[in-house]
């Protein structure tokens, strides 16, 4: 793999070159989809949206995201953490998924806020995004080698990590390789629902609900091959995240199908 590339004097991780092209294509998906909503938003009262609010929403949750991401991993070893706390949290490596979940969610929340877009309908704007977004990352990871990969296998697609961040000369499943293509086809399946959304009514929320949930279930079932440690009742930390993220989808798109079922029945009556 290839940790870092040397361009002369420079030296650029490719884990920071790939989460910086995650953002800018992610940016690109999210004002795509800001476009084609356009009619609809600016039906909303207040609506403050711009041409360029995709670039905007992705820049401050995308760095509130990683900060969050870098928080979770650290505080996952705490008594590591608190004997050293500086060079953990300013490491170029050690990244988690939840932690950047829940620290882009809390951007988002605020950016709904500003832009005067219901936070529902706001979620499921930007969730093929942040899909599309997380699959890149992924490949940062592989580039890298920075211990994301899974279990030693005889699969013939199996890969070994000499020079990565924290190497290994097994052949392992390159476990972000499949996250790559998992989560493409999870954005593939949420932007055919934005479209189907601008064609017809839908429950607000219902896109977000969906990426909660199959984004929750294939990290689930990821990490049945990854190396990380087993703590709570048996799973990793990440697979714990998975359930409360599978939960709340379910019991928030049963939630927003109601309400809408309702709205709709009062309509017609």
């Amino acid at each position: 793999m290839i940790p870092f590339l040397h361009l002369g004097p420079l030296t650029i991780p490719t884990f920071g070159l790939m989460v910086a092209t995650a953002l800018f294509v992610s940016a690109y998906v999210l004002q795509a989809d800001f476009d084609r909503r356009r009619g609809r938003l600016e039906k909303i009262k207040g609506y403050a949206g711009k041409r360029d609010e995709g670039f905007l929403v992705i820049g401050i949750a995308g760095i509130v995201g990683l900060a969050g991401a870098r928080l979770y991993h650290v505080l996952e070893s705490p008594s590591e953490f608190f004997a050293d706390p500086w060079p953990q949290l300013f490491s170029r490596f050690g990244f988690a998924w939840f932690g950047g979940f829940l620290g882009g969610f809390v951007a988002l929340l605020f950016l709904a806020r500003r832009l005067k877009i219901p936070v529902l309908e706001f979620m499921d704007i930007c969730s093929p995004a942040a899909c599309v977004g997380y699959a890149i990352g992924r490949i940062g990871c592989l580039l890298s080698g920075d211990g994301d990969y899974g279990m030693p296998t005889s699969l013939p697609w199996g890969m070994s990590f000499p020079n990565g961040v924290v190497p290994t000369m097994q052949r392992v499943h390159p476990t972000p390789l499949y996250e790559f293509f998992i989560w493409l086809v999870i954005a593939s399946v949420l932007w055919r629902m934005g479209a189907k959304y601008v064609r017809e009514p839908m429950a607000p929320g219902m896109i977000f609900c969906c990426y909660l949930i199959l984004t929750g279930i294939a990290r689930f079932l990821i990490e049945f091959i990854r190396i990380n440690p087993r703590s709570f009742l048996g799973m990793s930390n990440a697979q714990a995240a998975s359930l409360v993220s599978i939960a709340l989808g379910v019991g928030l798109l049963f939630y927003v199908r109601s309400q809408f079922r309702a709205v709709k029945t009062t309509v017609a009556a």
